[in-house]
């Protein structure tokens, strides 16, 4: 198997990348380098990766037509894993179109590479951000997500719609993962868990939105990596059309799964679980909601466990402490 990683020197890209080369499967791993977030960050990641002889990187830009086209046309990818996109639900209040640039024109352009080529599985990153504000909790794939609150959860259904028209029309392959808030050594500078430990670190107050009033479905990073190293071995399969009756579901090769811990945490449990990895109490600043964000998510995977015998357990006290050991070391 040949595998074409997008997004590889991303957090979860890396993550895969690395578990992969170690288990000798051939990566070729695509990345633009951009610098929403330390670069420095992006290229330690890749300097690892790039120590493996089964690892192939090149610098591309999907959002490019013509070389996204030459990556498919040059290369016999067996299966895609498409992690690259702009990510961030505020960032996306401050310059959409980059996310019209990454999430949908790349998107199409990852798709027209995987029709043309007649790959055999194509797993995409999805995202939690396309519930919304649903009052429906847990979160399943069965519910209606036609509500977006930002533009970047509005581009994640979109990639959903849009793989499926591909699935249908060409027979193609394809999962979509709903990601819930990944996070762990190697991470993105982004994120709150992040952002936290680097302000308790430096001594400086950390910013509590809703005033603490906020639950997610935190999920560790080596869950999600073999969440999708699972689903990537699992294609879905064509239904008849009275299997997709009696499911309710599409006859096309189309599935998507949520990745998460199945165990929502409230912001200030979580806040107190990083002040204990860390030894020190936070100064906190408590803030009201900010646009774009949702006041909770809660992952049900029951679909995950029935279809690839898999559910993300790692306690957040656990992946917490591994994630400020990481910390200290790479920073400090």
């Amino acid at each position: 198997m040949t595998l074409l990683i997008t997004g590889a020197a991303g957090f979860i890209g890396y993550s895969l990348s690395l578990r992969l080369l170690k288990s000798g499967e051939q990566i070729y791993g695509i990345d633009t380098l951009n610098d929403y977030y330390d670069v420095t960050l992006k290229k330690d990641r890749l300097a690892q990766l790039q120590a493996f002889d089964n690892f192939t990187f090149e610098q591309l830009d999907i959002s490019d037509r013509t070389q996204t086209a030459r990556l498919f046309e040059q290369n016999n990818f067996t299966n895609v894993v498409h992690l690259a996109a702009q990510a961030g639900v505020r960032y996306s209040l401050e310059n959409p179109l980059a996310y019209a640039d990454s999430n949908l024109l790349g998107f199409v352009n990852i798709l027209e590479g995987c029709r043309h080529s007649k790959i055999g599985h194509l797993v995409f990153a999805s995202s939690s951000s396309v519930y919304g504000k649903n009052r429906k909790v847990p979160f399943s794939t069965e519910d209606r997500v036609d509500y977006p609150v930002s533009l970047y959860a509005a581009t994640k259904k979109s990639n959903e719609l849009m793989a499926h028209a591909y699935s249908h029309l060409y027979d193609l392959p394809m999962t979509g993962l709903r990601f819930f808030t990944v996070y762990g050594p190697w991470g993105r500078p982004d994120m709150a868990y992040f952002k936290f430990v680097e302000a308790i670190a430096q001594n400086r107050p950390i910013d509590v939105y809703n005033h603490g009033k906020m639950q997610r479905d935190f999920t560790y990073i080596d869950d999600v990596v073999e969440g999708i190293i699972r689903v990537v071995n699992h294609p879905a399969r064509r239904l008849s059309l009275a299997d997709a009756k009696a499911t309710q579901t599409t006859t096309a090769p189309y599935k998507i799964y949520n990745i998460g811990n199945h165990s929502p945490v409230t912001l200030m449990d979580f806040i107190t679980t990083i002040e204990q990895a860390m030894g020190k109490t936070a100064e906190k600043n408590m803030m009201p909601m900010q646009p774009g964000d949702v006041p909770a998510t809660y992952a049900d995977v029951q679909d995950l466990i029935d279809d690839v015998g898999f559910k993300p357990d790692t306690p957040l006290s656990e992946g917490i402490a591994k994630f400020v050991e990481w910390y200290r070391e790479y920073y400090e």
